[in-house]
Parts: C-alpha cells; sequence; structure tokens
C-alpha cells in the first residue's frame, strides 16, 4: 500500500507539476514525510525527482533554453554540495516545522506576485540564483515554484520554463544524491521506494504534456497554489499539535 501510495503521488504531483511549470516536489514532500518521516523524506523525494526528471526532458527538449543551463548548473553544482552539508546538521525534529512553513509562505507569495514581468532577469542571474536555490532545494528538497518568478521575468513561455528546469533540476540531482549518500542521508533501502516514485513521475509526464494547452492556466493556478497551502498548513499543525 505504502509502494503503491508513492507511485501514485508521483504521478498526481508531475502531472500537475508539468501543466503548472514546478511544484512537484512539494505535492510529494507531504506523502513521502507522512509514510517514511521527516528528514529521510527530502533525500527520497529528491531520488523519485531525479528518476522522474528524464521523461520529461525527453518529452520537451525541443524547449530547452540551453543557455540558461549553462549559467545556472555550473554555480548549482556547488550549492548541491553545500547543501547537503548543512542537511546532515539538521535536527530532523524540526524538519516537518519548517517543510510546512515554507510551503506556506511559497503560497501566499504566489497568489500575490504577477503573471507581468516586473524585473529584469539575465543571465548572469542565474548563476547567484543556480547557487541559492540549489542550497534551498537540498536542504528543504522542495523549491520549483520559488524559481518561476525569475524564469518568467527572463521572458521564458510555458514550455520552455517546464523544460529548462527540468534540466537544470535533473542535472542537480546529480550532484545531490551522491552528496547525500557521502554525508550518510541516503540508504540503500530507499532506492526501491524512489523507484516508485520516479514510475510514476515518468507517467504523470505523459498525462501532463497531453494536458498543457487544454487546461486554462488561471484555474490550475488557483488549485495547485491552494493545495501547497493545505499541505503546509496540516505540516505545521501536526508539528505544533
Amino acid at each position: 500500500m505504502d509502494l503503491l501510495l508513492l507511485f501514485s503521488a508521483g504521478f498526481v504531483a508531475f502531472a500537475f507539476s508539468t501543466l503548472a511549470g514546478g511544484g512537484g516536489a512539494m505535492i510529494m514532500l507531504p506523502v513521502v514525510q507522512f509514510l517514511f518521516g521527516g528528514k529521510v523524506a527530502v533525500p527520497l523525494v529528491q531520488l523519485g525527482n531525479f528518476l522522474g526528471r528524464p521523461s520529461r526532458v525527453f518529452l520537451f527538449w525541443s524547449d530547452i533554453d540551453w543557455q540558461v543551463v549553462r549559467w545556472y548548473f555550473p554555480f548549482a553544482f556547488v550549492g548541491g554540495i553545500t547543501g547537503a552539508l548543512f542537511f546532515s546538521y539538521l535536527d530532523a525534529e524540526l524538519l516537518p516545522l519548517i517543510l510546512g512553513l515554507f510551503l506556506i509562505v511559497v503560497c501566499v507569495y504566489s497568489f500575490l506576485k504577477k503573471q507581468q514581468r516586473t524585473f529584469i532577469m539575465t543571465l548572469r542571474g542565474f548563476s547567484v540564483l543556480g547557487f541559492l536555490v540549489a542550497n534551498l532545494s537540498t536542504v528543504l528538497g522542495a523549491t520549483g515554484p520559488v524559481l518561476n518568478p525569475f524564469y518568467l521575468n527572463y521572458g521564458m513561455k510555458k514550455e520552455a520554463l517546464v523544460a529548462t528546469k527540468a534540466v537544470n533540476s535533473f542535472l542537480l540531482a546529480l550532484v545531490q544524491l551522491p552528496a547525500y549518500y557521502f554525508f550518510g542521508e541516503l540508504e540503500s533501502d530507499l532506492w526501491f521506494p524512489g523507484l516508485c516514485l520516479g514510475l510514476g513521475a515518468a507517467g504523470g509526464n505523459l498525462l501532463g504534456k497531453s494536458l498543457l494547452g487544454k487546461m486554462s492556466e488561471d484555474l490550475f493556478r488557483i488549485v495547485f497554489i491552494g493545495m501547497m497551502g493545505v499541505f503546509g498548513l496540516v505540516m505545521v499543525v501536526k508539528y505544533l499539535w
């Protein structure tokens, strides 16, 4: 039953995140955290992301902005290593509270932000963004929607945003997973649950791509952001209770 829930979480999360331009890990985190506990959830979600991303990269290959990847990834490489070091010193009991507050903050921010370009994002800016977000992603396990304003203000269209974020996320996972393992945070018994997440994610990518041009972005944005807030609130209340 747990493995079926993981597969379903991966499927739903990646179907939604394909349509919304990110946030799949945020949907998976509460499920994985409920099944496996606070600290284990982060590397397990990253493992599921890693196994599910190749199908999205393949589906959106022609839309990838390789210039952004070249500026983003080298600095994210360093951030992934330092983030894993920080993660190894975290108190596992506090992680559900951190994750819950993070989801609530992102939910509120996402409802308040505008779709129009509000600042100029340059290629060089992706170097700083890559380092900071890689650290945050490695520690918290989910930062996808935080990236969206920067990609949108760079002038990316929806398909390019989805494709380029998928490549950057996949390449970052190539750094994060060995770093988690090196610092003792990724046990061998997590690989099979991670595979279930990844297989579900691959199926979700196929469904998401087929629905990408058929669903109202405004409606999905409201539902998706609302779900993040609900998940975050449940995690905070659970921790405080």
